[in-house]
């Protein structure tokens, strides 16, 4: 069970807005390496982990990306406020505008809606852990973009804390895998699919 606490993670409190930095920015909400693909591919793949402490560490970072979720659609929500028609049309923003006003709404910056098919859980530690390692430079590289591309401090303070955490989730990966390599010796690798360990023995 999860406990809400009502605030952000970190404060956004962006006072210009700007629809065309939120076209951006909206990639990391529903993009292939935004955070709600990360939130339920670490909530996903707990299920199957055989090690308590990566099922811990699993959750408590697929819950930490739902917090960060919760921010990236603050920052679009507040970057999209109260604009006139001139904003919209100056900005490019009217593609988006005509499917979704003003929403929030899961996709890619190029306007892909976010799909399923951006999440990995296979069931194997090594397999998921290595994947959620990439998964976070991806989205570290994806909040390095932003910033080359976004001037407004407002936006980018809040966007710099993001990118910091996306190193950290990579660092807390790395020990898990080093945990996982630690209890698993080249007989037992594939300890939890016993019927593809007969194959793999032999």
């Amino acid at each position: 069970m999860f406990v809400y606490e009502k605030k952000l993670q970190y404060p956004v409190k962006i006072k210009n807005p700007n629809p065309k930095y939120a076209q951006i920015i909206i990639s990391q909400y529903g993009g292939p390496d935004g955070e709600l693909g990360a939130s339920l591919r670490y909530l996903s793949q707990r299920f199957a982990m055989p090690y308590d402490e990566l099922k811990g560490l699993l959750t408590d970072i697929g819950t930490e990306e739902l917090g960060h979720l919760e921010m990236i659609g603050a920052i679009v929500y507040q970057l999209t406020r109260n604009l006139s028609e001139e904003d919209i049309k100056k900005h490019g923003f009217d593609a988006y505008f005509v499917d979704h006003t003003a929403g929030v709404y899961p996709s890619s910056a190029a306007g892909v809606p976010f799909t399923a098919a951006y999440i990995q859980s296979k069931g194997d530690v090594i397999t998921d852990m290595s994947e959620n390692l990439a998964a976070e430079q991806k989205a570290r590289t994806t909040y390095d973009n932003i910033l080359r591309l976004v001037d407004d401090p407002d936006v980018r303070e809040a966007i710099k804390f993001l990118r910091a955490r996306e190193i950290v989730h990579f660092q807390r990966f790395g020990e898990g895998l080093r945990l996982a390599t630690d209890k698993l010796d080249e007989k037992n690798f594939y300890a939890f699919n016993p019927s593809f360990d007969k194959h793999c023995n032999k």
